[in-house]
């Protein structure tokens, strides 16, 4: 194997990076997407949201995004992830794409015995298989052009079990995501291909049933060891740079973003 060279994988900042469930405002997609465009990256934003993908791009571009396009995508159906990318690289503004950040996702809180199969299925397909299909669709690119970044949201449930907010097909969702992510490190090794997951909890947003406000605010906060929620922009620094020219010594890595919920 060559020796790589590390300046060359600062162009890397100027490939396009897709985001996905960049339309809910108050969602770790969102703040993902605003962090990037601060640091004027070309942007891919996409959901199921057509609405909310309007307002997300009109932010970033306000924010700073060299370039922003969006489409219209369902994660857990691959002919939609085909076509929502295939649009993304038929853009012409837009460069080749350099990153994958999958933000999109679903919790679950329901009790293990109460679980159907349809809905324990319907949490894998979207957070798990939806990862799949993504990064499947993205790879052949980045390992054409010798440079990709792969990035995938976890939680620290599946690390626990879960029991925060969500339980036991989240965790095992979730589980799936950083396996996933994990076996595709090794298959790119030296492809200037590179992955990672990120676990967080107690992020400020809206998943966990609903804005975190008044009592429920108050209980969140205190079983955070640091004493605070963690915000969408500290997430999306760590995306930022995970992404980034000088993201890629690290490859199949889990990072921890939890305020000392779990550590190790």
């Amino acid at each position: 194997m060559s020796e790589r060279s590390a300046a060359d994988e600062a162009r890397i900042e100027g490939l396009t990076c897709v985001i996905t469930g960049a339309a809910s405002e108050r969602g770790i997609g969102r703040g993902v997407a605003l962090t990037l465009a601060r640091h004027g990256r070309p942007l891919a934003l996409l959901d199921l949201d057509e609405d909310g993908l309007a307002t997300a791009a009109e932010a970033a571009r306000a924010a700073g995004a060299s370039h922003v396009v969006t489409a219209r995508v369902d994660i857990a159906d691959e002919a939609s992830v085909d076509a929502a990318l295939t649009a993304v690289e038929q853009d012409e503004g837009a460069p080749a794409i350099g990153a994958l950040v999958s933000c999109a996702g679903i919790a679950n809180p329901t009790p293990f015995l109460e679980m159907t199969s349809a809905a324990f299925e319907r949490t894998l397909r979207i957070n798990t298989l939806g990862t799949f299909h993504l990064a499947r669709r993205v790879l052949p690119g980045m390992l054409e052009q010798g440079l990709g970044r792969i990035l995938a949201i976890g939680s620290t449930a599946a690390q626990d079990g879960g029991g925060n907010y969500s339980t036991s097909a989240y965790a095992a969702s979730k589980a799936g995501v950083e396996g996933l992510l994990r076996g595709l490190a090794k298959e790119t090794v030296g492809t200037g291909v590179t992955t990672a997951v990120i676990a967080p909890a107690n992020i400020d947003t809206d998943i966990m049933g609903g804005r975190l406000e008044g009592e429920r605010r108050a209980q969140f906060v205190a079983r955070t060891p640091v004493g605070r929620l963690g915000t969408t922009e500290e997430l999306g620094e760590l995306v930022a740079y995970l992404v980034g020219a000088h993201g890629g010594f690290t490859t199949g890595a889990t990072y921890n973003l939890n305020g000392g919920l779990r550590v190790g």
